[in-house]
């Protein structure tokens, strides 16, 4: 299981990032999109085995998450693990609202990953968990197609799919 704060992407940026999903599911490429039809086009700030979606909005009481924030996917990267993903080019407004989000939670007794905490994030929209190894060359392919892509943050929520929990920041 996992839970993310997730930041939610313009209209026209969750389109595009759709159509990207759409294109590489007919291409045999499985994306979020195709996993359970939960998945919003996102960028996490934080993400743990589980987190108390009322603990982190008590936390984050007061602090507009994300709302605003201009996010500008540049480039393609792959996790170890054969994770795909559009990779966001950090900026000082980010990574100030990044260290601010992660200040409130952890004064707010919110437990995260460590590799999504100020100084280890890589900031990334996930495109699939698990694209197959001969796959990945013509997935990244596929990704560079919509690149660069500017996105304006709409909205904020936990998420944890395997939960259904959605609860909107």
């Amino acid at each position: 299981m996992v839970a993310a704060l997730e930041l939610y992407l313009d209209v026209d940026a969750t389109r595009r990032v759709r159509t990207l999903w759409r294109a590489l599911d007919s291409e045999g490429i499985p994306t979020l999109g195709s996993l359970h039809q939960k998945h919003r086009p996102h960028v996490s700030l934080a993400a743990a085995r589980t987190i108390d979606p009322h603990l982190a909005a008590a936390a984050l009481e007061g602090l507009v998450v994300g709302r605003g924030l201009t996010l500008r996917l540049d480039f393609a990267g792959q996790f170890v693990g054969r994770v795909l993903w559009l990779g966001v080019t950090m900026t000082p407004e980010l990574m100030e609202h990044h260290r601010s989000v992660h200040e409130r939670l952890s004064a707010g007794g919110v437990e995260v990953w460590e590799h999504y905490r100020p100084g280890l994030w890589v900031p990334h929209c996930t495109v699939s968990l698990r694209v197959p190894n001969p796959m990945m060359a013509p997935a990244i392919r596929r990704c560079l197609e919509i690149l660069p892509l500017t996105a304006t943050v709409t909205g904020a929520a936990i998420a944890d799919h395997a939960n259904d929990i959605a609860h909107p920041l």
